[in-house]
């Protein structure tokens, strides 16, 4: 069962992103407005993972279902940003059970309730 939809902004083939617990909006049609993928992430309890702004905003007006994990690293080379997500995604995950925002940047993580 997902529990993981990963927004368009970022990249679908991704191995820490190939099981079954994540769906992809590239997948699902990559053309739906935020407030749709909102809807569709919330219907289905799922945790929004983007580096979209928007969804930051919205779930500090909101209460979970939908959590969100706003990746707030710059521009980074795929390799990179491959091998730090990989290295923080469990701890990500961990955080986001607590908390109904995660922000991840470079050098850390914060959890917001």
């Amino acid at each position: 069962m997902s529990k993981y939809l990963i927004d368009v902004n970022l990249p679908s083939r991704f191995s820490v992103w190939a099981s079954d617990e994540y769906e992809h909006v590239v997948h699902i049609n990559d053309e739906l407005k935020d407030s749709e993928i909102w809807d569709y992430a919330k219907e289905n309890n799922l945790t929004i993972v983007t580096k979209d702004t928007d969804f930051s905003d919205m779930i500090m007006l909101n209460n979970p279902p939908p959590r969100v994990i706003h990746i707030k690293i710059g521009n980074m080379k795929m390799k990179e940003f491959h091998q730090l997500i990989t290295r923080i995604w469990n701890d990500i995950c961990t955080l986001s059970e607590s908390f109904k925002l995660i922000r991840v940047y470079s050098d850390k993580m914060e959890g917001i309730d």
